[in-house]
């Protein structure tokens, strides 16, 4: 009898009803690649990169459950062989990314690698000294005329005066100044959404770079969540154009040599799957494809 197969139960296309941080930046980036992740949720092969950054995720999240005085560099270190195994129990499909790695050397400098992230933030935060009031925070809003608005923040810390602090860890390098503007997108966004769920403007963003061993802060204003809104109001609206007439444009760039989907890309001979959802024709005077409402 053949075991049970691993593989997650494809769900049935449907028109996208939210968007996240990360979809946001597919469509910004290729139209095709959000088509091929939400519209045809097409399979991806799980990454060492990105792996690692769920895992390091996981244990800075979990280092605070221990007391203030126990959050030391060597316990967080020791928490990861266990997070790697919960997360391979909760994701069957990782267990591909060391396949062949019969003796293990791969995946010890893996896992060493992660341990070295773990290490580096107590070079740019004291876990002692802070209490999260918030980890792994799910947060949805909706903007009326659309879109649902969802994510996850990393971290939500809240000063005794109120005052709000959203944080993200990033496991890769800080970018350089011109491509920074990604990154601060994704925690304005966040922003956006805690300010039209609680009323309140973050006093700070602050983006956690364990790869470099950089922090960057931003301070937002209220014009500066009111511009995002309108980006996002455009962006949705550019979004929907393309759900009703199917045209969903790749757009090439570097990214396209890491992409999964090339072989239903027509900018590498590929042939995309038959679009399953209802099309109709769109009218003239529409919202081009992948572009931004002005600020």
């Amino acid at each position: 009898m053949p075991a049970p197969s691993t593989a997650p139960v494809p769900r049935p296309a449907a028109a996208p009803t939210s968007l996240s941080p990360s979809r946001a930046g597919d469509f910004m980036q290729c139209p095709l690649l959000y088509r091929f992740r939400v519209i045809d949720r097409l399979p991806e092969k799980p990454s060492e990169a990105a792996t690692r950054g769920t895992l390091v995720h996981a244990v800075l999240e979990r280092l605070f459950d221990a007391p203030a005085g126990e959050r030391t560099a060597p316990r967080a270190r020791a928490l990861v062989p266990g997070q790697w195994d919960r997360l391979r129990e909760s994701r069957p499909e990782l267990a591909e990314l060391f396949a062949d790695d019969p003796d293990g050397q791969r995946l010890a400098r893996w896992l060493g690698e992660a341990e070295r992230l773990v290490e580096r933030w107590f070079t740019l935060e004291d876990p002692t000294r802070l209490e999260p009031a918030e980890r792994e925070l799910f947060v949805e809003a909706e903007l009326e005329s659309g879109p649902r608005l969802r994510g996850i923040i990393d971290r939500v810390d809240v000063a005794p005066t109120g005052e709000v602090r959203i944080v993200d860890y990033k496991t890769g390098k800080a970018p350089r100044p011109e491509y920074a503007e990604g990154a601060l997108f994704q925690m304005k966004f966040y922003a956006l959404v805690v300010w039209r769920l609680k009323g309140v403007v973050p006093r700070r963003l602050q983006l956690v770079y364990l790869g470099s061993g950089e922090v960057r802060t931003y301070d937002p204003v209220l014009a500066d969540l009111e511009r995002v809104e309108r980006r996002l109001r455009a962006l949705w609206d550019a979004i929907c154009a393309a759900t009703e007439s199917g045209e969903w444009r790749p757009r090439p760039t570097k990214l396209c040599g890491w992409c999964d989907h090339q072989a239903h890309c027509p900018e590498f001979g590929g042939t995309p799957p038959p679009y399953p959802l209802p099309v109709r024709a769109r009218e003239s005077g529409g919202v081009p494809q992948g572009r931004m409402g002005a600020d």
